[in-house]
């Protein structure tokens, strides 16, 4: 389990989203706000291309900082580890407008889709181990909700 005393190591402070997930109820959900209040005040207003490379290189590095979490701590998916949700929401928001609506609509499906973890994603959790497993659920998730909402604004238009 991690703590709150752990937070100063870097790789802890970045794997619970600077202790977000160290916060209770519900870890996961306060690192998918935070994860919505970051892209709406930093990365909303980039290209989406810009958008998916932050995206790919935070999902790469949080990867490799599981493994070793994993390897130093002799833990597993512990639920403090929300860098895997944050990489999820940001993925479900990239193609989104800077709006209220469909960042509310991108939070819910995308909880929604890791907490119940409908096929596909449950069998990626349960199939997948170590780091990539901790963070390949969650992008699924993440995906998964950016369609369904790409279908849902072209179904709008």
């Amino acid at each position: 389990m991690l703590t709150p005393n752990m937070l100063s190591q870097p790789t802890v402070f970045w794997l619970t989203a600077a202790g977000l997930g160290l916060l209770r109820p519900a870890p996961g959900t306060w690192g998918s706000a935070g994860a919505v209040v970051l892209w709406w005040f930093f990365l909303s207003g980039l290209a989406w291309t810009i958008q998916l490379a932050i995206v790919l290189i935070y999902f790469l590095l949080s990867w490799w900082l599981c493994n070793r979490l994993i390897e130093q701590l002799g833990i597993e998916d512990e639920p403090q580890i929300v860098a895997d949700e944050v990489a999820g929401m940001w993925l479900a928001l990239v193609w989104l407008p800077q709006s209220l609506g469909w960042c509310l609509a991108a939070f819910f499906l995308f909880r929604l889709a890791d907490i119940f973890k409908p096929w596909p994603i449950g069998t990626l959790d349960r199939n997948l181990h170590s780091g990539l497993g901790i963070m390949a659920d969650d992008m699924l998730a993440g995906g998964l909700t950016a369609l369904v909402l790409a279908l849902a604004a072209l179904a709008l238009a």
